[in-house]
């Protein structure tokens, strides 16, 4: 009987890989950003790490890896952290009124949480957001070194949102030597390297903004409610 109920719940594992992330790959709604926090020096991270390069994979699903700095004092350095991953992580807790912050975490469209090693949780709540009504029609364009950013709301918009710009390395992987996984070598999938915004709209007029962004490095934007630690509206990538 054990043997039975352990083979059925490996089945609905696969299951959940296969059917759910079909789904997503056949979103025709808008897309759904995935944003992780993690830490090259967080023992809890690598499995939601490795599960991340499945979203990664996904059409429908804009993956954005962010590596957070406060775990850095217990024996490793984060070569990817960045204190404003950090700050953004914090600005997200303080829209949902939460006192703490933690990896693995995983914020889906600027607007729910899970643990990022949960993944039927994570599929779950992105399988919802993608069900959600386009608000707003977003293109993305390169001319030469810079990406143009045209968006035109489709319905009444709740405030201004912040045109954000990411930059981010599809996949990099890193020997940890020291702190809580030494000895590990990870691969991590679309590292962000750049986030920048590129001011606010308030949807009365249809957007146009141009910004640099030389090199061959993916480009992905999002126009985001609350100063860019809200509900995220649209979002649109250039690989």
């Amino acid at each position: 009987m054990k043997i039975s109920r352990l083979i059925t719940g490996l089945a609905a594992v696969v299951l959940f890989v296969a059917a759910p992330a079909l789904a997503m790959a056949q979103a025709a709604n808008r897309p759904v950003v995935v944003e992780l926090f993690t830490s090259q020096g967080c023992s809890s991270c690598p499995a939601a790490d490795k599960f991340f390069h499945k979203l990664a994979g996904h059409e429908g699903v804009i993956a954005l890896s962010l590596h957070v700095d406060y775990w850095d004092y217990i024996g490793w350095k984060d070569s990817f952290a960045n204190p404003a991953y950090t700050k953004r992580q914090r600005a997200y807790a303080k829209t949902a009124d939460r006192r703490v912050v933690y990896t693995p975490q995983m914020v889906v469209n600027g607007a729910d949480d899970v643990v990022g090693n949960r993944a039927m949780d994570v599929v779950d709540v992105i399988d919802r957001h993608r069900r959600l009504p386009r608000t707003v029609d977003l293109d993305l364009m390169r001319q030469g070194e810079t990406v143009v950013v045209q968006a035109e709301r489709l319905v009444e918009l709740d405030g201004p949102l912040t045109v954000q710009l990411v930059r981010y390395r599809p996949e990099s992987t890193v020997h940890i030597k020291r702190g809580e996984n030494a000895g590990r070598t990870i691969s991590y999938a679309n590292v962000v390297t750049e986030m920048r915004s590129l001011g606010d709209w308030d949807g009365a007029a249809p957007l146009r903004v141009e910004a640099e962004a030389g090199g061959d490095a993916p480009v992905a934007v999002l126009l985001q409610n609350k100063g860019g630690a809200g509900l995220i509206e649209a979002a649109a990538v250039l690989e």
